[in-house]
């Protein structure tokens, strides 16, 4: 596996919970029908697990993470709605620990970005994926984030953030890349979008660029970016500072591109 670059702070947590399976699975819902086992890889804090847990109601969801800590993140959110058809795995998603043609839907969102081989990981999706049944993946690409106004901090956080998950072993270009991996696993049956989150109201500029203001400066990634000697305190800093600077900005506007691939098994 990959580093994973943002870690668990609180900061990158508040935006992980904000997910839900209408704004990060949309192109996938339709595929959702009740008695539909699915398989959720990386399934971080799990509101988007619980969403998918209640569309498929009756049959089970397989929640699965790296870590035992990091699927309590998950079993929290699942006890707090109550959800009983949601079950818990630890594992890579290089080496699935299920039998072939386990699952009628393997879903993983901004997983393949992190992972050391994201091809091998989509063929061991493939394979305990049955006959017929879906792999579904989003990933972000951040080289196609887009803003305005031109805030050079900005620019500078892209080319940090790109330099640090490389360093960590990942690509974080990954949604432009998604049908090429799904072609290389050996998928010939394959449906290519897109989608994106936009960031415009003094709202959502407010918890978006705050978010990101705190995250550059206590999550892993910052922590990862000073050790390798990437940036600076200061830098890091700076880079927070644009982020304030570009929310309390009437005019501000973010746009972040996800590349989403339907293939089927």
């Amino acid at each position: 596996m990959a580093t994973y670059t943002h870690g668990h702070h609180e900061s990158v947590l508040r935006s992980h919970r904000w997910r839900t399976a209408e704004n990060s699975a949309a192109y996938l819902l339709p595929r959702l029908t009740s008695g539909v086992s699915v398989l959720d890889v990386g399934c971080g804090p799990g509101t988007i697990t619980a969403d998918l847990a209640m569309l498929v109601t009756p049959a089970r969801v397989t929640a699965l993470e790296v870590t035992e800590e990091a699927l309590d993140l998950a079993r929290a959110e699942i006890a707090r709605r109550g959800l009983a058809n949601i079950d818990f795995r630890v594992g890579d998603v290089h080496a699935l620990d299920f039998p072939d043609d386990t699952f009628d839907v393997v879903h993983a969102h901004q997983v393949l970005q992190h992972v050391t081989d994201p091809v091998a990981a989509l063929r061991e999706m493939r394979r305990v994926t049955k006959p017929g049944g879906v792999v579904a993946v989003r990933d972000s690409d951040y080289a196609a984030f887009t803003w305005f106004p031109e805030v050079p901090e900005l620019t500078e956080w892209l080319d940090l953030y790109e330099r640090v998950a490389r360093g960590n072993g990942g690509e974080p270009d990954a949604g432009r890349r998604l049908l090429a991996w799904g072609r290389e696993a050996g998928f010939t049956e394959l449906t290519a979008t897109s989608s994106t989150w936009c960031f415009a109201t003094p709202a959502d500029r407010a918890w978006w660029g705050g978010m990101w203001a705190e995250r550059g400066l206590k999550s892993d990634f910052a922590a990862t970016a000073v050790r390798t000697g990437a940036a600076t305190e200061a830098d890091l800093r700076r880079i927070s500072d644009g982020w304030r600077r570009w929310a309390a900005d009437p005019d501000g506007w973010l746009s972040l591109l996800h590349g989403e691939l339907l293939a089927t098994a």
